[in-house]
């Protein structure tokens, strides 16, 4: 399968490289930076792999959409119009758009799904930690916004009003409907995430820790394997790995 890598000087996407080389089904299209034109990269290739800033995507879906290019978007920090983007862009190809691409976070959130159903939050409080290195750009991770997707979804609470990002000062009793959120920076971190439930007597703590970029950049070329034969739809990693 021929795979084109947006980013290619980015840390991901040198592990994105890395994990193609390393795949027999699987080789290198073309690679792309910034200032330079997507759209002749992605003449003949099967599809292009995108981890790189969320300011990149509109030029990425034009392109892609413009030359039938299947797409793995791993880039976080969308803003509403740029999603409504994506989803238009998936009507006419094939798109896996996910927080995350890792396995092990993935099963992360198919735990934290069933762990709010079976705990709930009328006894158990729930917060959301998550840690990355210095240069990360946005705050909450995509992974950790995720997480507090499924909690929402499942608890039948609000980011908008339920979500509480650290607490500062005299904050009064904690309401029993809030989630907290918690956004930690620092060193060379590749990403840690934690769902915590706490009741009287007893605490849950779901954790995912990566150690090196490759769980993800593997994760990515295996999304990209998938789409082969996909009809044009909006995918994400758990209709990969069959979790859905």
């Amino acid at each position: 399968m021929k795979l084109v890598i947006t980013g290619r000087s980015g840390r991901m996407g040198m592990a994105v490289a890395e994990a193609i080389e390393a795949n027999p089904e699987t080789e290198i299209h073309g690679t792309h930076d910034v200032e330079e034109d997507l759209h002749p990269l992605l003449d003949g290739a099967d599809a292009a792999i995108d981890f790189t800033i969320h300011s990149f995507t509109s030029q990425l879906l034009a392109d892609a959409v413009a030359t039938k290019t299947s797409l793995v978007i791993g880039t976080t920090g969308h803003n509403e119009k740029e999603l409504a983007a994506i989803q238009d862009a998936a009507t006419k190809i094939p798109v896996v758009f996910a927080p995350n691409f890792s396995v092990g976070v993935n099963t992360l959130f198919w735990l934290t799904r069933h762990a709010a159903k079976i705990l709930g939050n009328d006894r158990f409080d729930i917060e959301v930690t998550e840690m990355h290195h210095r240069h990360k750009i946005d705050a909450p991770s995509g992974t950790a916004r995720r997480l507090l997707q499924i909690l929402n979804e499942e608890t039948k609470t609000s980011y908008e009003h339920d979500v509480a990002h650290g607490r500062v000062g005299i904050t009064g009793e904690r309401p029993q409907s809030q989630i907290g959120m918690h956004s930690l920076r620092g060193g060379d971190v590749v990403g840690d995430h934690t769902v915590l439930f706490a009741a009287d007597g007893e605490r849950v703590e779901l954790t995912h820790k990566a150690s090196s970029r490759m769980t993800f950049a593997s994760g990515a070329v295996r999304a990209a394997l998938w789409l082969r034969e996909k009809p044009a739809g909006l995918y994400d990693m758990q209709d990969v790995l069959g979790l859905t």
